[in-house]
């Protein structure tokens, strides 16, 4: 049995981590938040791994690019929170619950705190966004069936067949106003399970700006 291999390549002044896998059908090249090169190919040739690079090598240094102007949010752990793109003290009001969670912690590693990070935003989201998706569920006129919440790093929602909206736990981290956003953006799939220009008519006629906010949301990385 062929197993996979891990090894560090450079091509261009660049530092790329190409994983070999034979049952691969296809070739894949990404950028992840922190600007980590990743190649992952069905073959070891190095004519073909140059080959392949040199055809995406625009598009590599355009993410890169992409990264650099657009860092992720920091914070200082146990002092600060972040709440609706802003960062503040974790002594605020709004963060309560938090500061609770922390003076549980009897391992404060890194790993523990920030699960009382985690568990907080999740009760935060409860709090906040049921009561706007309820909002704009009525003004719409669409029924959802449940709402869910997790953390989840590649989408911020969710909406299935069946009517089940779900809404990743980080949205309280980012704009009130990008949250509305994606709230109309799930609910409106109850009407249209695609991304159609019916669809994004819907969209539209409550929030006007969506375009504009859609871009923003592709420049936020978060921890």
């Amino acid at each position: 049995m062929i197993q996979s291999t891990i090894n560090e390549i450079s091509f261009n002044n660049l530092q790329i981590k190409h994983i070999c896998k034979p049952k691969l059908k296809n070739s894949y090249i990404s950028v992840s938040k922190s600007g980590e090169i990743t190649l992952k190919t069905s073959r070891v040739s190095n004519k073909y791994i140059h080959e392949l690079l040199t055809q995406k090598d625009l598009w590599i240094r355009k993410q890169l690019l992409h990264v650099k102007q657009n860092p992720p949010f920091k914070m200082n752990l146990e002092d600060e929170v972040l709440l609706f793109g802003e960062v503040y003290s974790v002594d605020i009001d709004e963060a309560k619950e938090l500061r609770e969670y922390l003076a549980k912690v009897k391992i404060p590693n890194e790993r523990n705190i920030l699960k009382c990070y985690d568990i907080f935003y999740k009760s935060y989201a409860n709090k906040y966004l049921i009561p706007r998706v309820e909002y704009f569920s009525n003004i719409m006129n669409l029924n959802y069936s449940e709402i869910k919440f997790r953390k989840m790093k590649s989408r911020w929602g969710s909406c299935s067949s069946k009517g089940v909206i779900t809404l990743n736990t980080q949205l309280i981290k980012i704009d009130k106003e990008l949250i509305d956003y994606i709230i109309v953006h799930e609910l409106a799939h109850l009407t249209h399970m695609n991304h159609s220009k019916k669809f994004h008519n819907l969209v539209e006629s409550y929030i006007s700006n969506h375009k504009e906010l859609n871009q923003r949301l592709k420049a936020i990385y978060l921890l």
